[in-house]
């Protein structure tokens, strides 16, 4: 992936629908039915966690605020007794859920950017992931949370990369590009401590495509999430999915499934080729980027 050194597949996992009892997702409620309890919720992740390594996709992807995706993850890895090598996993930092494991909370997560953050959280997620996270990245970077300047921050994470930690960040909002861009120029003790972005792409909302070609001409590592609109798509998910993968600068196209049928699904679609044509005919299909996430942000916690 880029040049982290990390090896990834082509489909990845990510468990930001899994690791809690709400998510932005449409037909959410039909596709987990009523038990969203901690052991109802950890099972599901372990059957479809399976489902994925048994399709062959070796890359998971986490964050503190995903409920207890990591505590999941973990309690997985430990049941699979799968040595560290054999799984590349990443999680983030940045958020912190407060949702009391209800689907109706007011606020289900809290947004800081500050050091002592970063301090707090990357030890939790070293307890419970220890040896298996190779990469960890800010949770939605922003130019409005001031992250990409914070000095005593990016000194923090080129410690954590020099510890042997891959870097990255994610970004999210109809300025993903504006916020890749400037994360691209970002400097601390002469490095750049990112290596990797993950960010919105799918037929929808291909906004971000330009600035991420660039980042991986700089070399980074880029991680495609959301590549179903949070379930806009899901009717189409091979084709979405596929389209995601076209992009020569893609390294990972994250599944959000929560079922093991899902998965199965998009994970077909790394063997499903899309001509010129298809593709040229499914770049119709793009809304305006605010359009797009004031569409997003209507959707409801289910």
């Amino acid at each position: 992936m880029g040049s982290t050194g990390l090896r990834v597949t082509p489909v990845g996992l990510g468990l930001a629908a899994l690791g809690r009892p709400g998510y932005l997702t449409v037909d959410r409620a039909h596709d987990l039915g009523h038990d969203r309890s901690v052991e109802a919720l950890e099972r599901r992740s372990h059957e479809v966690l399976s489902a994925a390594y048994d399709a062959g996709i070796r890359y998971v992807d986490a964050a503190r605020s995903y409920g207890f995706a990591e505590r999941f993850l973990a309690s997985w890895l430990r049941q699979r007794a799968l040595p560290p090598k054999r799984v590349t996993v990443g999680s983030k930092w940045g958020y912190t859920y407060v949702g009391n494991w209800q689907v109706d909370a007011r606020v289900h997560e809290v947004k800081d950017h500050s050091l002592a953050a970063l301090q707090r959280q990357i030890e939790e997620s070293r307890a419970l992931l220890g040896d298996y996270l190779d990469l960890y990245q800010i949770h939605s970077a922003t130019l409005e949370s001031g992250v990409l300047d914070d000095r005593g921050v990016l000194a923090k994470l080129n410690i954590l990369r020099a510890s042997g930690l891959a870097i990255g960040l994610s970004v999210s909002g109809p300025r993903q590009a504006d916020v890749i861009r400037r994360a691209l120029q970002v400097e601390i003790d002469g490095v750049n401590p990112f290596q990797s972005v993950q960010a919105t792409w799918n037929l929808l909302e291909p906004s971000a495509g330009p600035a991420l070609a660039e980042a991986h001409a700089a070399g980074w590592g880029v991680i495609v999430k959301e590549a179903l609109a949070n379930g806009r798509l899901a009717s189409q998910d091979r084709i979405a999915v596929a389209a995601a993968l076209a992009n020569p600068w893609v390294d990972v196209v994250l599944s959000g499934a929560v079922t093991v049928e899902q998965l199965q699904s998009n994970a077909a679609a790394a063997a499903l080729r899309l001509s010129p044509a298809e593709l040229a005919g499914l770049a119709k299909l793009a809304e305006p980027a605010e359009q797009y996430w004031k569409e997003r942000s209507r959707l409801a916690w289910s």
